[in-house]
């Protein structure tokens, strides 16, 4: 059974909610409705709810904050969140926070993703000081695990420096996550790609690259 609901967690830079942004359009075009939940009520940078308009443009539903104010940080979850989660016809993705103590905020919806399809995915920078280690990685990921109570099933490297990013950089989060891989058994299932240097890609990844655009990072932005 393909999964529905699809959690997105990952360390603060890891590139989480881009990833979360472009799987919500990509998901848009296989499927008539998709919802994008923001449970990211840690950080207050980068949020999903941040792109709202665009996204809703799209015809994406966008939940939030129960609080009306995108630019303040308050840790209000909307009622409304159930919804999607318990609509069997859609397509859910979940940004949740970027470190162990964000994940808790998963805990609330346990007993409903319990009874659902569900994949949990780990979005990894290996430019991160964080996560550049195999040791780090699965050690943040049994500290989300151990919040969320969703063991995460997939893996996506989102190895970047912003606009300076090269090939080199995502080779470099291939090799840390294929060793992360072999420890764990977690399969690499998307390369998070920005789309300038897409085609530099070996063709060991295409099967799994992932195109990224960046809806966050305005031109004059690093």
């Amino acid at each position: 059974m393909t999964p529905r609901i699809h959690i997105i967690t990952g360390h603060f830079g890891s590139g989480k909610t881009e990833f979360s942004i472009n799987l919500a359009l990509y998901l848009k075009d296989l499927y008539p409705k998709v919802s994008v939940v923001d449970l990211d009520i840690i950080n207050m940078y980068f949020r999903i709810r941040e792109q709202k308009d665009f996204l809703e443009s799209q015809g994406i539903s966008v939940i939030a904050s129960s609080v009306d104010a995108p630019n303040l940080d308050i840790p209000a979850l909307d009622p409304g969140i159930l919804t999607p989660l318990q609509d069997s016809q859609s397509q859910v993705i979940l940004d949740v926070g970027g470190n162990p103590s964000g994940a808790r905020a998963l805990g609330r919806y346990r007993n409903i993703l319990n009874t659902q399809k569900v994949e949990h995915l780990l979005v990894v920078n290996a430019n991160r000081p964080e996560t550049q280690k195999v040791e780090d990685v699965i050690g943040f990921m049994k500290n989300i695990e151990g919040r969320s109570t969703i063991p995460v099933t997939g893996l996506v490297n989102s190895t970047h420096m912003l606009k300076n990013t090269s090939i080199e950089d995502v080779l470099r989060g291939e090799a840390l996550l294929k060793e992360v891989s072999k420890e764990t058994g977690l399969s690499v299932k998307y390369t998070a790609v920005f789309e300038n240097i897409v085609d530099e890609c070996p063709d060991e990844l295409k099967e799994r690259l992932f195109p990224i655009h960046l809806y966050f990072r305005n031109e004059w932005m690093v």
